[in-house]
Parts: structure tokens; sequence; C-alpha cells
């Protein structure tokens, strides 16, 4: 499935080996909008790893993550051989969370470490990392996710419309990002800083 996915025309998968801390990514484009653009700037200002998948428009075919297989993609597989841990960008969107991020994953001190960056960052958003408070269906458990295929695992971050720069809240604000909103301008900001200052060694954030 995944393999027939990637030789759909016009969809893009694109590889980038920097630190052994890597954003994925493989929902981008039309399907979860702005999750390539955020996990790829990410990756940018930090000199992380990263991995997109980038549906063109007006085509939404969504993969569950456990099905996205690393043997139908050297790309992926390089990019999971290479990384420590991982940081997987997805969209939501549920009409009670419009201010809520969730950090699931099986690496939970990531998780942790990822939140209290973005806390910092978005202090008008609740960011959860207890998994008993993250929906089930979200809590990106399953040991096939690529997410948590690397050597120490991952975090998945899912994220509302709202801090993506998508939804009404901009309307009504008559904003015009130039390119991001301010919300997704902090949230680079966050992910970036977490990706940087995370061991390299993956056992754990460093002091800075």
């Amino acid at each position: 499935m995944f393999a027939e996915l990637l030789a759909h025309p016009g969809v893009e998968e694109t590889v980038t080996l920097g630190t052994s801390v890597g954003f994925l990514a493989f929902h981008g484009g039309s399907l979860e909008q702005g999750t390539d653009v955020i996990a790829t700037e990410a990756a940018h200002r930090s000199g992380a790893s990263l991995y997109t998948v980038v549906q063109p428009p007006g085509f939404r075919w969504h993969i569950p993550s456990k099905l996205v297989d690393p043997a139908a993609s050297p790309a992926l597989a390089s990019f999971l051989d290479h990384v420590d841990v991982a940081i997987a960008i997805h969209g939501f969107g549920r009409p009670t969370m419009f201010t809520t991020l969730l950090a699931g994953g099986g690496n939970r001190l990531l998780a942790t470490h990822v939140a209290d960056h973005v806390r910092r960052h978005l202090p008008d958003y609740e960011v959860l990392d207890a998994l008993d408070a993250i929906p089930v269906e979200l809590r990106g458990q399953h040991p096939d996710n690529p997410v948590n295929r690397p050597r120490h695992g991952g975090v998945q971050l899912e994220l509302p419309p709202r801090v993506r720069g998508l939804g009404p809240f901009w309307a009504d604000h008559d904003w015009q990002a130039e390119p991001r909103t301010p919300h997704t301008e902090a949230l680079v900001t966050a992910l970036a800083a977490a990706a940087a200052t995370w061991s390299s060694t993956a056992a754990g954030p460093t002091t800075g």
C-alpha cells in the first residue's frame, strides 16, 4: 500500500540525513496540511535529519502509520537507520481540541522534552504528554509506526489546525501568513530547539 502511494503521480518523497535526531512528516501536502512545512523548517534550523512524503493538491490518501513500511522505501529505511530518535509531525482535528497538541510515541522522555519546549513557546496552547490523557487512536504506540522504529524510538506530535496556520481563527484575524502565522513560527522555533538540545547519545536532553 505504501509503495503504491509513493508511485502515485505527484507524490514527492524526500530524505535529508543530518544529526541523529530526525523529523518525519509522511502525511504531508494536501493530507495533513502544514506538517511537512513545519518538519522541514524545524529540521533546517536544527540540522536534524528529515523524511517527508508530500501529496499533491486535491489528493488525500491516508495510510495508517503502522503501514508506512521502510521495506517499501529505501529513503525511509536509510532515514530510520541513520537516526537515534524521531519526531513525527501529524495533523488532527477535533472540535474540543483547537488549542491542544498531543505528544505520543514510544520515547516518553523525548515526548516530555519536546512538550516542555512547545509549552514555553506556545503558552496559550495545552500540550498533553501523559499517555492516558491522549485518545487511544492518537497515541502512536504501535511498534511498526515509523516513529517507533529508530534505535531509541520517538515522539508522535499531533497538531490541531490552528497551530498549523489553518482554520477560521486565522480567517477571522485576516492574517496573511508571510510565510507562517505567529503560532506556527513559535512551534517551529520550539521544535528546532528541542531537536538541537537532545543529546546525540540519545540518553536524554542536554543542559542547553
